[in-house]
């Protein structure tokens, strides 16, 4: 269907705001843009939310309803959501088995941006217009508008793109922390993970190139290979290689090239995960450490220290405006198209990303 761009002017007597995008079931390009900092509940008047009352396959539990908004408190905010993305732990979350699981019924999505449109009275830290992201998982993204607390939500500054916003919280946090709290990595040293092709694997490689770190980049066979290889060489990957090159005896050529791995990231498990460790330059020394990693933990092990959440996201910021951190590819969906959004998200050997638009 066509649908041309609109742009229109919500008036409410003194409060005013302008949205600029297209028609909800096409692609909202644009953030809305505040012009008064004067705004109540009533002022957002889409307030749908996909909810499940239930565990279980998310393409047949979840449900998109009218939610009745609860009254502002002082140390509350109002947020318009913009954008909120599918990831692998919000599929997990709808279907019982991921290791945190809010009460029922419960709104889905723990990532995503959105707009504060009014702040309590007794709120210090955000202000009317502030893009905004979630502190913690559990909030629930997929959804218009929340009111929510001024404490679980961090700023973002408002010159990146949407997406980089929406998509900011997991897996470039996560990616950034891999490479930072393990190992000393220094430019020229190299990094080899598997499940490269996935948004970790994407900022993995983005950043690393940013620092100067080389990256092995191990990736399922499948019959895009060679177009998923270009894709993740433009975003800096040194090598793409399949798992089962991982297992063959060329990987002694590649190593002329480059020096052995002294981190390896694994996201697969099983024989995958033994094959990097095989590969891992401390093996010789007998000093491989394994370690697992949850940014969740992370966040809840720091939530007292303002500046490390504030620090990593300021970095990570600069390296979008810079250029080299980039949302990894999302197909962008209204929320009335849940149900195809949700099957795409869980089909393999898929590599966009699923992202609800408001």
């Amino acid at each position: 269907m066509n649908l041309s761009r609109v742009t229109s002017l919500l008036i409410r007597g003194r409060r005013v705001y302008r949205t600029a995008g297209f028609v909800c079931g096409e692609r909202i390009r644009d953030a809305a843009v505040l012009l008064k900092n004067s705004y109540s509940v009533s002022a957002v008047r889409d307030r749908t939310a996909l909810l499940h009352r239930n565990h279980g396959e998310p393409s047949q539990v979840v449900q998109l309803e009218s939610l009745v908004l609860p009254q502002m408190g002082p140390e509350s905010v109002l947020v318009k959501m913009l954008a909120a993305p599918i990831n692998p732990s919000d599929l997990n979350m709808i279907q019982g088995t991921y290791a945190i699981l809010p009460e029922l019924p419960a709104v889905g999505g723990n990532e995503g941006v959105g707009q504060v449109m009014e702040v309590g009275d007794k709120v210090k830290t955000l202000k009317v217009g502030d893009w905004v992201i979630p502190r913690d998982a559990g909030i629930g993204t997929w959804r218009t508008a929340a009111v929510l607390k001024a404490d679980d939500l961090v700023t973002l500054p408002k010159d990146i793109p949407v997406l980089s916003a929406a998509t900011l919280g997991v897996n470039p946090c996560t990616a950034f922390r891999m490479l930072t709290d393990f190992e000393e990595l220094k430019p020229g040293d190299t990094v080899i993970q598997n499940a490269a092709n996935s948004g970790v694997g994407q900022a993995v490689i983005q950043i690393a190139a940013a620092k100067g770190i080389q990256t092995i980049n191990v990736v399922r066979d499948r019959p895009d290979l060679q177009q998923l290889s270009d894709r993740l060489t433009a975003l800096g990957a040194t090598h793409v290689i399949t798992e089962e090159t991982l297992r063959r005896p060329e990987m002694k050529e590649l190593f002329k090239s480059c020096p052995r791995p002294k981190l390896a990231l694994n996201g697969v498990g099983g024989k995958s995960a033994t094959e990097l460790l095989r590969h891992l330059h401390a093996l010789i020394f007998k000093d491989v450490k394994i370690r697992g990693f949850w940014v969740t933990q992370w966040k809840r092990d720091n939530k007292h220290d303002e500046d490390a959440l504030r620090n990593m996201l300021d970095e990570l910021c600069i390296l979008i405006r810079a250029g080299k951190l980039s949302a990894p590819a999302c197909t962008e969906v209204c929320l009335q198209d849940f149900r195809k959004a949700l099957e795409n998200a869980m089909k393999p050997y898929v590599s966009t990303k699923q992202v609800f638009v408001m």
